[in-house]
């Protein structure tokens, strides 16, 4: 706890770190309260104010059912940005645990593993999560999946990197000598120390996850109508995108906003737990 305070203190310190820190902690309330705080139900039609521009009573305008943008920015954060969120935990969890017991083993094992690793990362990572849905199909749940999977590769080998230094500290050494297992160095002594990397990357990486479930979203993938996830609601815009510009700028600016925010914050954690930045 004492940890987070003084970390959140540090952020605040930093201008994008202060931003960034602020926009995220807004975008979780809107994420978790967006149903409540939407002030139409977001699939109410409304013909008589079809392609409304932004108004008093319609703070985004409206689609070609009338139906309210504000409201379905706010109900779709949680299908967007909480997914993402997800998608990112998932890659970040499987892909740190690969890198911490690859670097900790060492050996051909370490070898096997991260020319398995290079071998899948040689795919870029957009045609990896479509192979994947190809496979398993479309939803927002597999959406998340094929992400996380994508995302791993490359956070095992920054936990990879770290692990490798870490493990040749004295008080891994020093656990070595008491006869600890090895399970326990790993989860007790090195898992601790090479965190801060690793949520840095993992914060940065929420951006590129958003983008992504975005992009599966808006080419069929991800969400489905009549879900107002906003890749969805872009794609479902582009055949009236000549008529009324609002709703593909709404979801557009929002995606664009929450991938400025979580980088900004990644900056910003970048800046406060690495030593030599403080220093």
């Amino acid at each position: 706890m004492l940890f987070l305070i003084k970390t959140l203190r540090a952020l605040m310190r930093s201008p994008q770190g202060a931003v960034g820190t602020v926009l995220v902690f807004l975008l979780l309330l809107i994420s978790v309260f967006g149903p409540l705080l939407a002030p139409q139900d977001p699939e109410s039609f409304n013909f008589g104010s079809r392609f409304a521009p932004p108004s008093a009573e319609f703070l985004f305008g409206t689609d070609w059912f009338g139906r309210d943008l504000f409201s379905r920015i706010l109900v779709g954060a949680r299908s967007t940005v909480l997914l993402a969120i997800l998608a990112t935990f998932i890659g970040t969890a499987s892909g740190a645990l690969i890198g911490i017991f690859s670097g900790f083993v060492g050996g051909w094992v370490d070898e096997l593993i991260m020319r398995t690793i290079d071998a899948i990362m040689a795919i870029p990572g957009l045609l990896l999560a479509l192979m994947i849905l190809t496979v398993l199909g479309s939803s927002s749940l597999n959406a998340v999946i094929a992400i996380g999977v994508a995302f791993a590769p490359g956070m095992a080998r920054i936990s990879r990197s770290t692990t490798l230094a870490v493990r040749e500290l004295d008080y891994v050494s020093a656990a070595r000598a008491r006869g600890e297992s090895k399970l326990w160095i790993i989860f007790a002594e090195i898992l601790p120390n090479m965190v801060a990397p690793v949520i840095v990357e993992a914060t940065i990486r929420v951006a590129f996850a958003i983008m992504t479930l975005a992009t599966l979203s808006f080419l069929g993938l991800g969400a489905q109508p009549p879900s107002p996830e906003w890749g969805l609601m872009i794609a479902d815009a582009r055949e009236h995108m000549f008529r009324s510009p609002w709703p593909i700028l709404a979801p557009g600016i929002s995606i664009a906003l929450v991938a400025i925010a979580f980088n900004l914050l990644g900056d910003g954690l970048r800046d406060v737990l690495n030593p030599h930045s403080q220093e």
